[in-house]
């Protein structure tokens, strides 16, 4: 039986990366002739970090019914548990070790496991959720090129994601495979597959819709912002354009559901103050002033432009079991973003036949057809967002067009491209 290790946070871990890698997982545990093993983090980063990043909340076991192996070992800032991992995943003798890379300044400890890994005659897979981080700082593009040189292929989500792997690390004989087909073409592998539809948050046929939207005060058409409050997201946009639109109709909503990044500790406790102080000395060192978004606060736009009976926030992290409610309540997900790698929350919205107004960067133009399963607007415009939001209200798209679309982003075919390979 062959045996394979995605490495990654594991399910008890928040966020779209800890969705990714427990999906995956159990998309190739459905073969049965596989043995999965999933190897994480314990602390996936310095611990000056002021932030809490497990997921205390969900109730759900997102690995009922599988054989998977979950193994929590690599603590970012213990050194010996970095030696302790390679060990562990050698003693396993898998085929292959996929690797979740979605941030630079964890490719210190992963540049240790992949070469390590490698020396050992371990085949490692990066799967790249970015190349060029969206907050960029003058260590990311070294502790990037660093680590993710030590790989036997790599996986991609966007053709951009391929060109910036060129970029980075020129010279090398890449040999792009598109959806997984076609014969080994030598060279070194990359595989551009789509960002698959999340199969872990369903629809619930005996929800209310009605009586939930009623109960938040949300009217006739609803725009649904998700997800963690990042500044690269744009909700700043989202909130800009909703105005506009709000100005010139009065049976629209906007329902802001996600949590604020750099609020998730008790911001009263000594620990957590000097973790901020800490923090913001080494962001001084390393980010340029513009990219501190700790002190990015959108919510103050919702009174300045007197919205406060338009728009409803829930700025908390939202339980898996939970997140069905704020998707089959709303009309279209807005991601107006300034920079944008394939999205988990663009993944949701295709698993709930949801609409997608997106602002024109990254990868959007490959997955989201303009009127037919989405709109597309002018990056940091707020005038052409809220122009395409009014033109979703007029024309509004079929669910059936975004399920079609996503028809072929199936855990299955991901994880079948991967171990075809």
């Amino acid at each position: 039986m062959k045996k394979v290790v995605v490495f990654g946070p594991g399910p008890k871990f928040k966020g779209g990366i800890a969705n990714f890698n427990t999906s995956l997982a159990r998309a190739l545990d459905r073969d049965p002739d596989l043995e999965v093993h999933i190897v994480s983090w314990t602390q996936q980063y310095p611990s000056i970090i002021p932030r809490d990043y497990i997921d205390r909340k969900s109730k759900t076991d997102k690995l009922a019914g599988t054989r998977i192996s979950v193994h929590y070992l690599l603590n970012y800032n213990r050194p010996s548990s970095w030696r302790r991992t390679v060990r562990l995943i050698r003693s396993l003798q898998p085929d292959r070790v996929i690797i979740q890379w979605a941030i630079a300044i964890q490719g210190i400890p992963l540049r240790y496991l992949a070469r390590k890994l490698k020396k050992a005659g371990i085949r490692v897979f990066f799967d790249l959720h970015f190349v060029v981080q969206k907050e960029s700082s003058r260590l990311d593009s070294l502790l990037t090129k660093r680590c993710i040189r030590f790989s036997d292929a790599y996986i991609v989500h966007s053709t951009r994601t391929f060109e910036e792997l060129q970029e980075l690390i020129p010279g090398r004989d890449y040999r792009l495979i598109t959806n997984g087909g076609g014969s080994d073409p030598g060279g070194i592998p990359v595989l551009k597959l789509y960002h698959p539809v999340y199969d872990m948050f369903k629809q619930d046929p005996g929800f209310d819709v009605k009586e939930f939207k009623t109960s938040l005060g949300l009217r006739e058409h609803v725009f649904l912002f998700f997800g963690f409050i990042r500044k690269y997201k744009g909700l700043h946009h989202v909130i800009e354009a909703f105005s506009r639109v709000a100005r010139q109709r009065d049976d629209v909503s906007l329902l802001i559901v996600g949590e604020l990044f750099w609020s998730t500790l008790d911001q009263r406790k000594l620990s957590t103050r000097l973790k901020n102080a800490l923090f913001g000395m080494a962001k001084k060192i390393f980010l340029s002033k513009q990219d501190d978004e700790r002190n990015y606060r959108p919510l103050e736009l919702i009174e300045q432009h007197g919205l406060q009976e338009r728009v409803v926030t829930r700025t908390e992290f939202v339980p898996d079991e939970e997140v069905h409610r704020y998707f089959q309540s709303s009309d279209a997900i807005v991601l107006f973003y300034s920079a944008a790698t394939p999205s988990g929350v663009e993944s949701m919205a295709y698993n709930f036949g949801l609409p997608i107004l997106a602002s024109r960067v990254g990868h959007f133009g490959e997955t989201i057809r303009d009127g037919y399963n989405g709109y597309l607007a002018e990056p940091g415009d707020p005038d052409s967002m809220a122009g395409v939001m009014l033109k979703f209200i007029e024309s509004p798209i079929p669910a059936s067009h975004v399920y079609a679309t996503s028809a072929e982003m199936s855990w299955e075919n991901y994880a079948t491209a991967i171990m075809n390979r």
